[in-house]
């Protein structure tokens, strides 16, 4: 039988089976999987476990329990490969037993063990899959010089086995100030959530391969990667000179606001009310710790009404900012500052309803007349964004209720613009979106 001994158990994580027990149990102690969605597939850092370790095990309880099967992904470090590589060892050691590798699958890579002597970026996962799945089997895969495309296609032939689950191992920027590593990571996390991978450099993440593998996925699929957290070595250190980032996110197979209604509806109208009492002075925002997803960019439209009459509506088109922070002042705004209406009393308070409409990206809709347009409308499903310059107005798919007719839609969006409703020029744009309400 060949065993791949441990080369970095005593440096990234502890050598001996009870203080890494202790460890992980801390970790998982620590974290939780707050909507109790399970995912086939995880983004995680490969760091030591003094950095890296409480953000790991957090993405390792969105992982699918029932999985017999877990491909890794990961970075090689050392050993200058071109390709997917695997290995023909049976086992690889942990402190808390033997991880032991799916012969039958790693067949239909090419073996190089050679590669993995050195390598961290899967070990360090390892001692977490035999905590979290003690008798599940490995495909350990290590890459170098590949095209992303690669990843994504051993993802999807391998989608159908429900128990196959997936690993995906990155830490994210490497040695830059905390400042700047927080904006880097920020925008590796945007691109991440929104699948809008075309410029994704290596220097972002040293799993960057795999990431985006897992994200065309994702995309090709229409799921969504939902962010567990984000974090980076100065936490652990308080060294903020020169700092590694890390994040890690899960696979939802759906829409991202779905996800979002499905599992913190309630949340999403706490927020609004609570920011809404704050502003009454009936009320303070503190205190809760939303997840991670709310630290997603967000775009929401905050309704309110009192027996059924609009109270105030505002919104944003587009995500620019958090959702927590896009929620909160929304909602702030619809009760206050609304120039339709008067500022909500603390009379009326008791009384309001209050609805809120998660929007998509925006998706631009291409058209050189405006038959074509009217077109590519859907009606009672798009919600659509209309502009010209400095003139722009936008109609939530609600509205179709009053404007069921396409071109009687147009037209009244169009007044809404302060364009006359024939109106169309070669710079005329317009956008679609999808919403998802919550009540």
């Amino acid at each position: 039988m060949k065993i791949k001994t441990t080369n970095v158990a005593g440096a990234f994580y502890p050598a001996e089976k009870n203080e890494l027990l202790m460890s992980i149990d801390d970790f998982f102690q620590k974290v939780a999987n707050d909507s109790g969605y399970y995912s086939r597939a995880i983004i995680v850092p490969h760091a030591g476990y003094i950095f890296s370790g409480a953000l790991s095990a957090h993405g390792f309880k969105y992982l699918n329990p029932d999985s017999e099967n877990i491909f890794i992904f990961a970075p090689s470090h050392y050993a200058r490969i071109f390709g997917c590589v695997s290995c023909d060892y049976d086992e690889f050691e942990t402190p808390l037993g033997n991880c032991v590798v799916n012969s039958d699958l790693v067949k239909i890579f090419s073996i190089n063990n050679e590669a993995f002597e050195k390598e961290h970026s899967i070990e360090v996962i390892l001692p977490l899959i035999k905590y979290f799945f003690p008798n599940a089997k490995i495909i350990p895969i290590l890459y170098g010089c590949e095209n992303y495309k690669n990843i994504t296609e051993i993802i999807k032939r391998h989608w159908s086995d429900i128990k196959t689950s997936f690993v995906i191992s990155s830490d994210l920027s490497h040695f830059y100030p905390e400042r700047d590593s927080n904006k880097i990571d920020k925008y590796t996390a945007q691109m991440i959530e929104t699948g809008y991978i075309k410029d994704f450099d290596v220097e972002q993440a040293c799993g960057a391969v795999g990431i985006c593998g897992l994200v065309d996925f994702a995309k090709e699929n229409k799921y969504s990667l939902i962010r567990v957290g984000l974090t980076n070595s100065a936490a652990a250190t308080g060294d903020t000179s020169r700092v590694v980032g890390y994040g890690s996110w899960f696979l939802y197979e759906g829409d991202k606001n779905n996800y979002l209604k499905t599992y913190y509806g309630n949340a999403i109208l706490e927020v609004c009310r609570k920011s809404i009492m704050s502003g009454l002075q009936v009320g303070d925002f503190v205190g809760k710790c939303y997840p991670a997803v709310f630290e997603e960019a967000g775009a929401a439209f905050v309704t309110l009404t009192i027996n059924g009459e609009l109270r105030g509506c505002v919104g944003s088109i587009i995500p620019h900012r958090n959702l927590l922070k896009d929620l909160r002042e929304n909602a702030h705004s619809a009760a206050f500052k609304d120039p339709r209406f008067e500022p909500l009393t603390r009379e009326e308070f008791p009384y309001i309803d209050i609805e809120v409409s998660l929007l998509s990206y925006p998706e631009r809709i291409i058209f050189s007349t405006e038959e074509e347009l009217i077109n590519k409308i859907t009606p009672y499903q798009d919600g659509i964004i209309i502009r010209d310059g400095e003139y722009q107005s936008v109609y939530l798919p609600d509205v179709w209720e009053d404007l069921p007719d396409k071109r009687e839609f147009l037209k009244s969006l169009k007044q809404k613009a302060k364009l006359e409703e024939d109106y169309f020029s070669d710079t005329f744009q317009a956008f679609k979106f999808r919403t998802v309400k919550i009540v």
